[in-house]
């Protein structure tokens, strides 16, 4: 090897390693933890399994602390009583769109001119609240129908198979794709319907291939196949969710006017439109289909929760004002009393919502404590909260945190059960599926509702079973973390079959 690349390489690793270790800890700081590697730190333990780097830095240095993973310095806090320190900061001390940008850029290829998010919540939040909640729960149960019943009905009698993965996440997100970007046409005959089912299939499909690859394309780590892959599968996307293409669509939402106004006002070229509508399909779909795979598998799984859920459902449904069978949506009185699947879904969520809360440091600042204690924050870092490990899997919060219970989340006399506490304090939140603060999910009010009225309408039409019913709860997918909703490492098969 030449002597200039040999000088060069030692160069590179000098650089690294005076990178790293110059930083020391200043007093009043965190717990500072540099790894052995320089520069990298502790990336590569980050990035193969974050809760449990996580969870061992904690037992190391307690409830806050700060690490070196590639080159940044993150401070981790994991006291869910001093959070709202954190969430509710203004955006002049601590910034959330920073990193949301740099994902957006990333994984979706968006760039969109004096992006404020911010200022496009506030814009999107009465498309997806109140009155037009209630359109987009009505719209989503006709299409819940057209895809999930209609699917059983072309595919004819008996049992078939397939992952329950593969089960949730194709209904749901079809679905939610009609009900937000449009139908074929109105009046919905039999052949508009098919034609539906068809074309938000094929959507699925496409979503898919880029969902796979989002932890590397978010890392950077995509291979030359990988790269293919995904180009190819953004670029068929693009061409469907193109404004000139959704403009034939009928009964588009009202949250899709909304933001394509938003983008036109903003000046955003057509072409950067269908990448941002590429975005927003992930943002408001991409969780809803694992949500209601775990939900369903640990009441396949637990078949005490499953005789409750259905008895609940027994008690319900006759007393609905109309009737459900001479109505085309499930009344609002059903879903909103059924605290049983309300204890199961929120179960479900503390058991595998693992996002992170980041925020970066925009200032040197004080942050307060619960406990009283104060930690100096520096500028140019950033600060990360874990709510999966703290309080959702916490055993001082819940007993036996790593095991499914229905009734988690009821009280004796069956109401909902509200009242957590972690050293003798109640927690003002005890699961944090949605995020916190400024920027809290502002759909997890549309995504709770599809989610239960799929589960509802399974319960209702199917006959669902696990195929070898031994078979164990997988692990978790662990490039996930960070992403919202885990995801398994495999599926699970299952045999379904339409009720006659």
């Amino acid at each position: 090897m030449p002597w200039a690349v040999i000088l060069g390489l030692l160069a590179a690793l000098l650089l690294l390693l005076l990178l790293s270790r110059r930083r020391t800890r200043r007093p009043g700081e965190p717990p500072l933890d540099l790894g052995s590697i320089p520069w990298l730190g502790y990336a590569l333990e980050f990035g193969k399994d974050a809760a449990s780097f996580l969870t061992r830095m904690k037992e190391k240095h307690g409830d806050i602390f700060t690490v070196l993973v590639g080159g940044r310095y993150v401070t981790v806090l994991l006291d869910p009583h001093s959070y709202d320190s954190v969430v509710w900061e203004p955006r002049t001390k601590l910034d959330f769109h920073a990193y949301a940008v740099f994902l957006m850029e990333r994984i979706f290829d968006v760039q969109l001119p004096n992006y404020n998010p911010s200022d496009e919540k506030a814009k999107m939040k009465p498309t997806l609240l109140h009155r037009d909640l209630q359109a987009l729960t009505e719209a989503m149960y006709t299409n819940l129908c057209t895809v999930l019943l209609g699917d059983a009905a072309e595919a004819g009698g008996g049992w078939h198979e397939m992952g329950l993965l593969d089960f949730s996440y194709s209904f749901l997100f079809r679905a939610g794709y009609l009900t937000l970007y449009g139908v074929e046409a109105l009046p919905r005959t039999p052949q508009s319907q098919a034609q539906d089912r068809a074309h938000s299939a094929d959507v699925f499909h496409a979503f898919r291939q880029v969902e796979r690859l989002l932890p590397k394309l978010a890392r950077g780590s995509l291979s030359a196949a990988d790269k293919d892959r995904a180009c190819s599968a953004k670029g068929r996307l693009w061409k469907l969710l193109s404004p000139a293409r959704l403009a034939t669509r009928a009964q588009r939402s009202s949250w899709l006017e909304s933001y394509l106004l938003h983008l036109e006002e903003m000046g955003v070229s057509e072409e950067m439109r269908a990448r941002a509508l590429l975005l927003q399909l992930w943002a408001t779909q991409g969780n809803m289909g694992p949500a209601a795979f775990w939900l369903l598998l640990f009441l396949l799984k637990n078949p005490e929760a499953l005789a409750a859920v259905r008895g609940e459902l027994e008690q319900v449904l006759p007393r609905a004002e109309p009737p459900v069978s001479q109505t085309a949506t499930l009344p609002p009185k059903v879903l909103d009393n059924m605290p049983v699947l309300d204890s199961v879904l929120s179960e479900s969520l503390r058991l595998t919502a693992a996002p992170f809360i980041t925020r970066e440091v925009v200032v040197d600042l004080a942050l307060p404590m619960a406990d009283g204690r104060e930690f100096a924050l520096r500028r140019g870092d950033r600060l990360l909260l874990f709510p999966f490990l703290s309080p959702q899997k916490d055993p001082e919060v819940y007993t036996d945190p790593e095991v499914f219970r229905y009734n988690r989340f009821l009280n004796p006399d069956g109401s909902e059960k509200r009242d957590f506490y972690k050293d003798g304090k109640r927690l003002k939140n005890c699961s944090l599926p949605w995020g916190a603060g400024h920027n809290q999910c502002l759909g997890r009010g549309y995504a709770t509702s599809s989610i239960k009225q799929f589960v509802v309408l399974v319960l209702m039409h199917f006959d669902l079973e696990l195929v070898s019913p031994d078979v164990e709860i997988p692990e978790f997918d662990l490039s996930r973390y960070g992403f919202g909703l885990m995801q398994p490492e495999h599926d699970v098969p299952i045999r379904y079959r339409i009720r006659p």
